[in-house]
């Protein structure tokens, strides 16, 4: 059997921000595509696709969370905390340091609540979206509310790190709880090690326990939240609608959260196009270009929606992606703006 040379996502880049030195992995030329990674991984979820859209013309900017890998808090008294006004105030940061006046932004997990909360609150700075389990900003209110039995324990985790015994449980055994998740999340995709230790050296971040302590525990209504972010926070409250083009996906193969059809989000995307739950997960690779006619919007969007529905928790590898429509009709949105 052959062995697959994995893709090292090097050099890694830093920017400062007022908050973060975030490291980043940064490819290609042309318009900018933002990919945001999910809990517990890292930059390397977009270790096949970010050369792909590279070498379709665009430059693709791939950042390290906060408490994760190469990123790092500036100053030492700056709370750890991963709140999601936290999250999307990162990404805008980034933008700006860059100087990026837009980009498409897709994620899934942590990086789909942050790519949701930053087009929400800058809908500006979002030229178009692709999110991996639809509309992702919490409703920290109804935190106290419980689910249905069979969903509170697919969240066991959660709950864990609510507690003193999770943080000492992340602290000691962080690559074997991370592991357990990604068997959990994606049973169809058959990791190898050196994949897995590829993404788990970024969780020796000095900052990762307790960045992930405190984004659940926020969630869960334990812990409070920077005040740097209240206002932001208070905005996202309100559960605002994401008035930019998008496109959701969920994952068919997912080990915990069944697909959906998509409609208990439409009225939070006013101005979404498709969504999609592939059955199996997903190999995809890039559309062939179609001509000079096409705008180059159209053709990030077509890419990127490939780039999510490989990269979310549908990971086993041997199918065709079937989500390139919805990126053709974002692009067809787009294009008519």
């Amino acid at each position: 059997m052959a062995v697959r040379v994995l893709t090292a996502m090097t050099p890694v880049q830093r920017a400062e921000t007022p908050v973060l030195t975030v490291g980043y992995y940064d490819v290609g030329r042309g318009p900018a595509v933002v990919l945001l990674h999910g809990f517990p991984y890292d930059i390397h979820a977009y270790a096949d696709v970010a050369p792909m859209l590279a070498a379709a013309g665009f430059r693709v900017i791939v950042p390290y969370l906060r408490g994760c890998g190469a990123t790092r808090f500036r100053d030492a008294t700056v709370p750890r905390t991963a709140e999601q006004a936290a999250l999307a105030s990162d990404v805008i940061d980034l933008l700006d340091c860059l100087d990026l006046p837009q980009a498409v932004l897709g994620g899934f997990d942590w990086g789909a609540r942050a790519a949701c909360a930053a087009a929400a609150l800058w809908p500006e700075r979002c030229a178009g979206l692709v999110s991996a389990g639809g509309y992702a900003i919490h409703d920290l209110e109804r935190a106290t509310i419980p689910a249905a039995p069979e969903r509170e324990c697919a969240l066991w985790y959660q709950y864990y790190l609510a507690t003193e015994r999770g943080r000492a449980g992340l602290t000691a055994n962080r690559r074997e709880l991370a592991r357990l998740l990604w068997r959990q999340w994606s049973p169809l995709w058959r990791f190898t090690e050196a994949e897995f230790e590829r993404t788990a050296a970024a969780f020796d971040n000095p900052d990762w326990v307790e960045v992930a302590l405190h984004n659940y525990r926020h969630k869960l209504g334990v812990v409070p939240g920077d005040s740097r972010y209240a206002d932001l926070a208070r905005r996202l409250q309100g559960m605002p609608r994401i008035e930019v083009p998008a496109v959701t996906l969920d994952g068919g193969a997912h080990g915990v959260v069944p697909a959906s059809d998509g409609s208990q989000w439409q009225a939070y995307f006013p101005c979404r196009l498709e969504h999609h739950s592939p059955r199996r997960a997903l190999t995809c690779g890039l559309p062939p270009a179609r001509g000079d006619q096409d705008s180059v919007k159209d053709r990030v969007c077509h890419a990127i929606g490939n780039v999510i529905g490989a990269q979310h928790s549908v990971r086993d590898k041997p199918a065709r992606c079937p989500v390139q429509h919805a990126g053709d009709r974002l692009g067809e949105y787009l294009r008519r703006q």
